[in-house]
């Protein structure tokens, strides 16, 4: 088979693992050759590549990022970007095409599914927001800098009685601020499945305040709203799939703690920082699952698939199920990271 290879949508710890697997495998079992688009979706579009073999992907497995480079270009919103992207794929005689990406990637993998390309998925997201997997790969990675981050920042709350706000990824999952808040010793965690009570917020710091010099240490997740229900953002601007650039909760909440309750409050924000560098050794592992996964389905031609992991099994679900909703927050998480507020 002749298959094409993209990576959608943010970089991730994990994705070079998943394109390792999936050459090695397809070259070294199935006697594939490899076709790697540049830059998502935009490479299909504009027929942009770049060879892909087990040569080139020596070495890969440690590395952050994407070798393939990334985007967030949606078809949908190029004039006559379907019509391109098939021709492409005809062009190239592109038998089979697998995505790796999250819900905006392998949302538009599905519309192309419904269209008659043969295309397999791969869930790839820090924010471990794609429904029907248990976990994505990179979101362990991101945790664990995460809580370095916390770790850290203990230091600097205990030396100078500090409030200090660490802003974390995650749009609409607070799975980030949760785990990472728990693994950290956060003493609030806040996430976008619950709207911010800035007063009871204010209320248990200045209560555990109340017992001492403390070091308290607040984790928001990036989309996390206030109780009025009103976003906080840095521009109004929007990208291809109609996500608002989100950024800013943390430095208005530090401002509120502040003002409300007088202690120094700092805010630290991690932003890209979750993204890069090297994966951890679950990470790695999970995406090489995956790719292995992902290229015998093709072989298969169970098209309209994304591999996930259930029960630590590897399955294939249907893309429109992967993409039908956003998994949300399981409450039970937030009610163990609970237990240690105030």
């Amino acid at each position: 088979m002749r298959v094409g290879v993209l990576t959608g949508g943010g970089d991730c710890p994990g994705l070079n693992a998943v394109i390792r697997a999936i050459v090695r495998k397809g070259e070294k079992i199935y006697g594939d050759n490899f076709v790697g688009f540049m830059d998502g979706w935009k490479g299909v579009i504009e027929g942009v590549t770049t060879p892909l073999d087990v040569e080139r992907c020596r070495g890969i497995l440690p590395r952050g990022g994407t070798i393939l480079g990334s985007s967030r270009t949606n078809p949908y919103k190029v004039d006559g970007g379907p019509e391109k992207l098939k021709q492409t794929l005809e062009r190239m005689s592109i038998d089979a095409l697998i995505a790796i990406g999250g819900e905006d990637t392998l949302g538009v993998a599905n519309k192309l599914f419904d269209e008659g390309v043969p295309v397999v998925g791969v869930p790839k997201t820090i924010d471990n927001d794609l429904s029907g997997t248990e976990v994505t790969f990179g979101f362990w990675t991101a945790v664990q800098i995460a809580v370095d981050a916390i770790d850290r920042l203990h230091t600097t709350a205990e030396s100078h009685d500090r409030v200090l706000v660490c802003e974390v990824m995650g749009r609409h999952a607070g799975w980030i601020a949760a785990m990472a808040g728990i693994a950290g010793g956060a003493a609030q965690v806040l996430v976008p499945e619950r709207e911010i009570d800035i007063d009871r917020v204010c209320e248990d710091l200045a209560r555990r305040h109340q017992k001492g010099r403390y070091a308290s240490i607040v984790v928001v997740a990036e989309g996390a709203q206030p109780k009025e229900g009103s976003f906080v953002l840095q521009s109004g601007q929007k990208d291809e799939f109609g996500h608002v650039r989100l950024g800013g909760i943390g430095e208005v909440l530090a401002r509120e703690i502040r003002e409300r309750t007088g202690f120094d409050t700092r805010v630290t924000v991690l932003g890209h920082v979750q993204r890069g560098g090297t994966p951890n050794a679950y990470d790695r592992v999970l995406a090489t699952r995956f790719g292995v996964a992902a290229i015998d389905a093709a072989h298969d031609q169970d098209y309209g698939k994304m591999v996930a992991l259930q029960a630590n099994k590897i399955v294939r679900v249907p893309l429109s199920e992967a993409v039908e909703e956003l998994k949300t927050l399981d409450p039970e998480i937030m009610e163990v990271a609970e237990v240690f507020f105030g």
